[in-house]
């Protein structure tokens, strides 16, 4: 949840079309890897329009949940879609709960976008009570991240200055050493990592290539920065190179890193 946070993610319904349909595939096999006991205290930092909210509600009935996030448009959504929960805006990296107050602090696809990852990291450990765990994921946006990778490795070959909006160049995090050596740092233990694959399937390239025109995110700011010219070079490249089936449908893989760690007692 970084400062640009609202200005990058502040859209929910932009959000959803360019990677709320995908997250919601990854959420509820992060819930099921985490091993999560039911009816216990949950945190979701950085909640976003509440997907992993929703998974947790669903699959762990928790005692409390209570998501946080800087967005009010995210929080407003969340809120709609799961009322068992509380939410409120807020900081990750200064956290306005008590020490020791949740059984779980987990967190989606956020820990790239904030500036401070290790004070975030110590600050959902903090909330977590001894023998409770922290857990995250974020997209494995170098690798396995095809939605991104053809726009990026495309959008190069025209536009070097494109590399400083790619996360799998600026995210060095979203990798399973960087994150368990993070999880470490911040007094972890027992910290495993796993890759959580799931496919995303578009209609057609329409389906694919407008949400990169809503601004929401790091390769649609980008896209929308570009003068039309050098767009639409872009976006033709692009099309070439998607495999694309005989009815226009349009199947990609993409990955998450998760990791997961115990408050020590």
């Amino acid at each position: 949840m970084a400062d640009e946070k609202p200005k990058l993610w502040g859209a929910a319904d932009t959000y959803e079309r360019y990677m709320g349909r995908w997250s919601r595939k990854v959420a509820p096999l992060f819930i099921d890897w985490l091993g999560a006991e039911k009816a216990k205290s949950w945190a979701d930092i950085g909640c976003g329009t509440g997907e992993l909210s929703l998974q947790i509600a669903n699959k762990c009935k928790p005692s409390r949940a209570v998501g946080i996030d800087m967005s009010t448009a995210f929080i407003t959504q969340a809120a709609e879609r799961v009322p068992s929960a509380k939410f409120r805006e807020g900081d990750a990296t200064n956290i306005d709960l008590p020490d020791g107050s949740f059984d779980y602090a987990v967190s989606g696809l956020v820990l790239n976008f904030v500036p401070d990852k290790a004070k975030a990291l110590s600050e959902m450990a903090r909330i977590v009570r001894p023998s409770g765990a922290v857990g995250l994921y974020v997209w494995d946006y170098a690798g396995h991240m095809q939605i991104m990778r053809y726009f990026f490795d495309t959008a190069r070959e025209f536009d070097p200055d494109s590399s400083a909006y790619d996360d799998g160049l600026n995210a060095p995090i979203c990798r399973p050493k960087p994150l368990s050596e993070a999880f470490a740092a911040a007094g972890l233990s027992n910290v495993e990592t796993t890759a959580i694959d799931i496919t995303t399937a578009f209609v057609n390239f329409d389906d694919y290539w407008e949400p990169f025109m809503d601004g929401t995110g790091s390769a649609p700011k980008y896209c929308v920065s570009l003068d039309e010219a050098l767009r639409n070079k872009i976006r033709d490249a692009v099309r070439q190179k998607l495999p694309t089936g005989p009815d226009g449908e349009i199947l990609l893989a993409v990955r998450a890193w998760a990791v997961k760690g115990m408050v020590p007692n």
